[in-house]
């Protein structure tokens, strides 16, 4: 994967995620040495300048001598390597390297060519630094994940070799590596930025747009469970309204649904007049779920590409002065609105589907037997699966509080406004993982459902679906233990084997 500066797409960083070994353009080289050479001219200068040779934060009126200005960047390193927790995910970590490598090679954080070869080499060489997960506000960059990163990069703390920690600096000379000696500026450029809530925010939208996509499938069959009605999905209903994502996803769900003979056995005589809001408003409410996605996906595309590097070096052109000029864009608003977007959208998608299984379960609304069990009282069915799904949905209700709108000074009151990105960011995958449980709930029971219609059959994609999951999970009978019947139905959700089956659905690349 080759990472040209401000020019990567969704997709490019969808696959870095998902392990392609990215390498930088080395048309980069250019701009990464006038950064440099810019850095290099502004400490023969002499001038006091915010990150260069003065200290940091509360501290930039510190004036730093020329003879102490790499232990300066060493010790700010060291000293803001102060996270907690568990660590990142190697995916997600990995991810957030290559975000950095980007911002890096735009040129406009001054630092060196062998400092971005380094981090290039450690991603090719599947060397990830142990990051604690637990410190970041989402402002002033996410430094305390980002100087752990940089500290392994100096040979300090671990480094993942093959899923095992080992030393930083003994990882490093297995691999032909020397340890990082910064130069000035280098550590506050390595730790300033929003990689870290960045890098969390994309890996929970790849997983919120599988997600979207496979409570398409799970609603559909849900919907053939209950005999529901393809009528809600007429194109005509959802041009009159002209939301894109609602148009996208009604067109989805009703391909999905042609060719049943389910549906054709109650095309004529329907008992309801109406479906209920889960089954008839699924256009609606995942097609504001897409849109969401969409504009949260902008969001963070534009982000990945840019520099949120501070202060900013811009190298004199045509005799020019060099500048370092002191802004904000490692304030991580931005990734911060994304994140809680993306909260709302997972919250949802599990909302929905959580009310499609209490639909199912309810012989009463779904003309089903109870519980969805050949002899209810004798058995119960899924009864306490859906009760499951409740949980979790409530669970991710009380996640999805936005994390944007708290804010705590740091930094003796300098830094008196912060994003909040990182913990906004951070809470999603939780929350996805969650989703997966509801669907793979909502996928047995709809499977459930639609075998009491034999030897009716529905359409293509959900047969193949139901005959997917029946190699994993016979039709339930008599009460058997459920959970290992959930986690394989899960597994077909969180391993992306509903999307493949489906065939083309929408996706929310900008």
């Amino acid at each position: 994967m080759m990472i040209s500066p401000g020019r990567l797409a969704y997709a490019d960083w969808r696959d870095i995620y998902r392990g392609a070994a990215p390498r930088l353009d080395p048309t980069c080289a250019a701009a990464i040495a006038r950064g440099a050479d810019a850095v290099a001219r502004i400490v023969a200068k002499g001038e006091p300048v915010y990150g260069i040779n003065t200290g940091f934060g509360k501290l930039a009126s510190v004036r730093i001598e020329a003879a102490d200005l790499a232990t300066l960047q060493r010790n700010i390193v060291l000293s803001h390597a102060a996270g907690v927790g568990e660590a990142m995910p190697v995916p997600v970590a990995r991810l957030m390297m290559a975000l950095k490598l980007a911002s890096l090679a735009h040129g406009a954080s001054g630092v060196r060519a062998g400092t971005v070869a380094l981090l290039e080499a450690m991603l090719a060489r599947g060397l990830t630094p142990v990051v604690p997960a637990q410190g970041s506000v989402g402002a002033s960059g996410d430094l305390a994940p980002l100087a752990h990163m940089t500290a392994a990069m100096l040979g300090v703390g671990e480094i993942l070799v093959d899923g095992v920690p080992r030393p930083a600096a003994r990882a490093l000379a297995d691999a032909g590596l020397a340890p990082l000696v910064l130069g000035p500026k280098e550590g506050l450029a390595l730790l300033n930025g929003t990689q870290f809530s960045t890098a969390y925010a994309l890996a929970a939208l790849f997983e919120a747009e599988r997600l979207y996509r496979s409570a398409l499938v799970t609603g559909i069959f849900s919907t053939e469970a209950a005999k529901g009605s393809d009528a809600p999905f007429d194109p005509r209903i959802h041009a009159l309204r002209g939301h894109r994502g609602q148009i996208d996803t009604a067109d989805a769900l009703r391909r999905m649904m042609e060719g049943s003979a389910i549906r054709a056995s109650h095309r004529e005589d329907d008992v309801r007049v109406q479906d209920p809001y889960c089954l008839r408003c699924q256009p609606q409410v995942m097609g504001a779920v897409l849109d969401l996605l969409r504009q949260a996906a902008s969001t963070l595309v534009t982000e990945a590409n840019g520099v949120s590097d501070n202060p900013l070096v811009f190298a004199g052109a045509g005799g020019a002065a060099d500048e370092a000029l002191s802004g904000g864009n490692f304030h991580a608003e931005p990734v911060a609105f994304a994140a809680d977007m993306i909260a709302l959208a997972l919250c949802e998608i599990g909302s929905l589907s959580e009310r499609r299984v209490a639909m199912l379960v309810d012989p009463a609304l779904s003309g089903l037997p109870a519980f969805l069990t050949p002899r209810p009282g004798l058995n119960s069915g899924f009864m306490i699966p859906q009760v499951t799904a409740a949980a979790l949905v409530s669970e991710n209700k009380q996640r999805a509080y936005p994390a944007s709108v708290d804010s705590i000074p740091t930094s003796a009151n300098q830094e008196d406004h912060v994003s909040m990105a990182a913990h906004g960011a951070r809470r999603l995958m939780a929350m996805a993982a969650n989703v997966d449980a509801v669907l793979g709930i909502e996928l047995l029971a709809a499977a459930q459902g639609c075998d009491f219609h034999a030897p009716l059959t529905s359409s293509a994609t959900v047969e193949a679906v139901r005959a997917r999951l029946r190699q994993e999970v016979p039709t339930l009978g008599d009460d058997r233990h459920m959970a290992p019947d959930m986690a394989a139905a899960t597994s077909l959700v969180a391993d992306g084997t509903l999307v493949g089956l489906a065939g083309s659905l929408p996706g929310i690349e900008p």
